[in-house]
């Protein structure tokens, strides 16, 4: 049985709830578009749950943000599709859904109100852009990347036997 990961802004105004197979945050993601919109130590933390078990109360309050994404690589800026709901009222940043990958909706660690579990390890990613006041604290067994990782959430959870069937 999934867990279900209940969540909420701060001032309350948008609540939510989704299944989740996978609701152990391990994965610390550096990029800026992460750490600016809700990652204050550097890096924020995003799970995975089932898109079609996503529940709103307080929808009128939620605010959309499309970041605009531009690397090294690529001069030019293009849109994500990734869409980032956060509350409108608060400011708080809640979950990001992109219709790339429609069975998920990640919703951020930040905002989850249920315990989650303590991951055995962690993953660090997106390490080429973190901000150059971090410190990132890998430890002995953490895994590092510069950009995306080898596994996937799912893969992941499986791997270390975390996987809620």
């Amino acid at each position: 049985m999934p867990v279900t990961l209940e969540g909420s802004c701060r001032c309350g105004a948008v609540r939510f709830s989704a299944a989740s197979h996978t609701p152990v945050p391990y994965q610390l993601c550096y990029c800026s578009i992460c750490r600016k919109q809700q990652g204050g130590g550097g890096f924020a933390i995003n799970l995975a749950a089932d898109a079609r078990t996503l529940k709103v109360a307080g929808k009128r309050h939620l605010g959309l943000y499309r970041a605009e994404i531009e690397d090294d690589e690529h001069p030019h800026c293009e849109v994500s599709t990734g869409e980032r709901r956060f509350c409108r009222r608060c400011g708080s940043a809640l979950w990001l859904y992109d219709p790339t990958w429609p069975e998920l909706v990640h919703p951020f660690a930040s905002a989850i109100d249920s315990d989650l579990p303590v991951a055995p390890q962690k993953v660090h990613l997106m390490l080429k852009y973190k901000a150059s006041w971090v410190e990132p604290d890998i430890r002995k067994g953490d895994d590092a990347y510069q950009l995306y990782p080898v596994l996937s959430i799912e893969d992941w959870h499986k791997k270390h036997g975390l996987w809620v069937d």
